[in-house]
């Protein structure tokens, strides 16, 4: 089985990175200007679970000239045009896209371009980031990666996928509910990345705040409740794990989005934040907080793009 990776970035280089250093077939679909630098440094992974150094297998758009069997698709959502033109070449009618991006408009976008055939459920919890050297650094211990078909079958591709996928030491897992872990994964990333980014600081330090516990709850509430309207709702256990997640006394988490908001970098406002307030719309639910959360961070974004 071979697996190509679209892009070798925070994501996309620890997952590929790991399966090659066990031994499979992996290819990274990179940009120019980060090819030569994989060339010059090869792919390095700094992490709790052991740091590597791997030299990787790269192909630029150009040279893609057959189908792959599996494409991990590990971009930013604002990347995304881009890449589905890249990567056509790579994709066949047997090929299976599992895609990590954030939000659940990607799914929809990727269903059009290629065949709803082609798409493998998938949601990742990871905190990772790519730093000025251009390694990859794995910030904490957790590495959490659920994929299977979205109607939930067990069927022989999976099968074939899951063999090939274990074995790297990463945490992979077959779901039977995958939608549902889909969409949960977005109401813990959009309420974390809009609790964060709105008061400026981790969870900790807004639960130490008059009124922080309340605002972290209501973005809460207001995402679970346009899921629920629009989407597969989520489990009670989530649900109440969510709860504490977002009002951990001391705690010192904070969203990705957070991260490259206080480095002056783009964030991915309209996948993350911008959709679901777009879904809140449609649905008539009533989203007067996670829409303040989107029209802060699109005034920012203009910022970032324009500068």
């Amino acid at each position: 089985m071979r697996l190509l990776v679209v892009g070798a970035g925070s994501t996309g280089g620890y997952i590929g990175g790991r399966l090659a250093q066990a031994g499979r077939d992996v290819t990274f679909l990179v940009r120019p200007t980060r090819a030569e630098q994989l060339r010059r440094t090869g792919l390095r992974i700094v992490s709790p679970h052991g740091d590597a150094t791997i030299d990787p297998q790269l192909a630029t758009a150009d040279i893609i000239k057959t189908p792959f069997d599996v494409i991990l698709l590990s971009i930013k959502g604002y990347q995304l045009d881009a890449a589905l033109d890249d990567m056509r070449p790579a994709v066949g009618p047997q090929t299976m896209i599992l895609p990590v991006l954030n939000g659940m408009r990607h799914m929809e976008i990727l269903a059009q371009r290629f065949s709803p055939e082609n798409l493998v459920g998938c949601a990742l919890k990871i905190a990772t980031i790519l730093d000025d050297e251009g390694r990859v650094i794995q910030l904490t211990p957790l590495q959490d990666l659920a994929y299977g078909e979205l109607d939930g079958r067990t069927t022989p591709r999976i099968l074939a996928l899951n063999d090939f996928v274990q074995g790297g030491g990463l945490g992979l897992r077959l779901s039977g509910e995958i939608r549902r872990e889909m969409w949960e994964k977005w109401i813990l990333l959009a309420s974390l990345g809009a609790v964060t980014c709105m008061m400026r600081g981790s969870i900790g330090e807004i639960e130490a705040a008059p009124g922080g516990t309340a605002f972290a709850l209501g973005v809460l509430d207001e995402t679970i409740a346009t899921v629920r309207a629009v989407g597969t709702g989520p489990s009670e256990a989530f649900v109440s794990a969510a709860r504490d997640q977002l009002t951990a006394v001391g705690s010192p988490l904070t969203s990705s989005m957070y991260r490259d908001l206080q480095k002056g970098r783009p964030v991915e406002v309209e996948n993350i934040i911008g959709d679901l307030v777009r879904y809140g719309v449609d649905a008539g639910t009533a989203t007067p907080l996670l829409a303040a959360a989107y029209t802060h961070l699109t005034v920012y974004q203009a910022k970032v793009v324009k500068a």
